[in-house]
Order: C-alpha cells, then structure tokens, then sequence
C-alpha cells in the first residue's frame, strides 16, 4: 500500500518503524528542521532522521495545508494517509488526496482530551488510565470516528515522558491492527459522542509554575507532567529552581505551602496538605542532581519557595 505518513517528534517513530517493517511504499511529511539547545544548532526532527536511514523521501513544510503541501501529496498519490503527533491541522484538500482516507493515531481515550496535550492532560489530572485511539481524520480537531482503542494504566509516579514512551510503542500495536482489519474490510466506524469530549491545550513554559497552595497530589502531578518539557519550576531565592521529580510520602505534617526542610538527606517542600518529597532539582547553571547532592551545597533551613 502507497502511504504517506505524517508525523514529527519521536513519538511517532514506532508507527513509522512499523510501516518500514510492513515493506509499505512510504513518503514522509515533517515538520521544518527546527534550532535546539543553547546553541541553537538547527536539528531535524526524529521522524525525519528515521525515514532518511531508509532512503524514503522527505517533505517538509510549515503549513501542510499550503498550496506547496498539498501538490507534495497529491504528487505522491497515497492510499491512506497516517497522522501520528504531526503537529498540524489538515484541511478538507488534504484529507480528499487518499482514497482510504487519513487515520491518526491519537495519544488518549477519544473523545476524551482532543488536542495538542492529552497525555499531559492524563497526569495532571490525576487520571489512573489512558491509551490510544485511532481514528478517522476529519477537518475537526481529533472529532473523526473512532477505529480501534486500548487502554493501560498510569503509574503514581510516571512522568509525561515514561509515559508518552510507553504510548507510542502501544500506538503502533493499535496501529498496526487498524490497518489489519482495514485490508480485511472489517473495519468498524464509531461515531465520538461530543457531549463527552474534552479539551487540552499546548503546553507552554508557565504551565510548569508550581503553586504549593495546592494539594501535594496536584503539585506532584504538575512535576511528572512537565517532566521532561518544560520542567516545573518556582522561586529559590529569587532564582529559578527546578523541580524534576517528586514523590508523595507515607508521613504527615505540616506547614507553611512552599517551606523546604530536610532530614537525613532527604529534601522536602510543604503543600497545602502536607509534604511532599522532592527527590531530584536543578539550580541556574547546574545540572539535575539529586536532593542529597543538592542539600551537600544548599542549606534550606527557613527557606520557603515561590
């Protein structure tokens, strides 16, 4: 089968790997090489890095739905289109190219959590389950009929990354049945109930702030989902003071939200409900290190963060 797949971060590398290893006739469509780091050294994108080791030709554009996008696909004439974490919205021309039409591959339970963020949005909001869904793309935002879906449990104390990790892999399991069943012609379209769908936005930067005014299960739950982009961050002293990784723990206190103690080499931060362990930080031109190498330099007696 002729397809061109969509897709940029490396998210979406075991669905491409899959579709090499199906020995499918593949174009890849990326985003543009973007700068990263300090050095702002212009970087491709993981998909893009991928489908070079296999020779498949690569198109990048800002804005698929530019006139240059849509005759790079129409050129290609694809069967089906695959979206995995593209990054763009396509339009009615775009999704009329294959004759199969597009299927994403989508990191959440549709309809729950449509958009830019759901697998952030999963840990930030305490859910104990997500999956993957794939889905039929239409010109909504993730509003197509639902193919295949599987769900799997989240971890206390899973990070977006583990976790956006794991997804990716079941995405192409998911993947890989969806267009199994479509060969066969068995494929079953399920209509998203709206009245149930959410919403999540891009992350940015200031969704990393942490308030320790809330509960130590919320600030917990804002590390592990901005971990490992952007990072959560408050105030040391004025200084920016990153938060990697936490841990609730089996002890209860209290005191003022923000104060940090520490006690045998463990470092702690006060919520509005108790302490919550904090086990590795960052401090302006260092590196992660964990609490215990933190306190050897710091002292944070009556330090109280912001």
């Amino acid at each position: 089968m002729k397809i061109a797949f969509l897709g940029t971060p490396s998210f979406s590398l075991p669905s491409l790997q899959l579709l090499i290893d199906r020995q499918n006739d593949l174009a890849v469509f990326t985003q543009p090489d973007r700068p990263v780091g300090r050095k702002a050294i212009l970087t491709p994108p993981p998909v893009k890095e991928l489908a070079l080791k296999y020779d498949i030709p690569v198109y990048q554009f800002e804005r698929i739905r530019s006139p240059e996008g849509l005759q790079a696909l129409q050129s290609f004439h694809p069967d089906l289109m695959i979206t995995v974490a593209f990054g763009q919205l396509l339009s009615s021309a775009n999704l009329a190219i294959p004759k199969y039409g597009t299927i994403n591959v989508h990191g959440s339970l549709l309809p729950k959590y449509r958009g830019a963020s759901p697998i952030q949005a999963a840990i930030l909001n305490g859910d104990t389950v997500t999956g993957i869904t794939t889905m039929f793309t239409d010109v909504g935002m993730d509003t197509g009929d639902i193919l295949l879906s599987k769900s799997t449990p989240i971890d206390i104390n899973e990070t977006y990354g583990m976790l956006s990790d794991r997804l990716s892999v079941i995405g192409a399991e998911v993947l890989a049945q969806t267009l199994d069943q479509l060969e066969k012609g068995s494929l079953i379209r399920i209509p998203q109930n709206d009245s149930e769908a959410t919403i999540c936005h891009m992350i940015s930067k200031t969704d990393g702030i942490l308030d320790f005014n809330q509960s130590r299960l919320s600030v917990h739950n804002r590390v592990r989902a901005m971990n490992p982009w952007p990072c959560s961050s408050c105030f040391l002293n004025d200084e920016i003071f990153k938060i990697w990784e936490t841990r609730i723990p089996d002890i209860t206190a209290s005191g003022v939200p923000g104060t940090l103690i520490a006690d045998n080499n463990r470092l702690y931060v006060f919520c509005s409900d108790g302490p919550l362990e904090v086990l590795s930080v960052q401090v302006p031109g260092k590196k992660r290190m964990d609490a215990a190498a933190f306190l050897c330099g710091y002292s944070v007696d009556g330090i109280i963060l912001k």
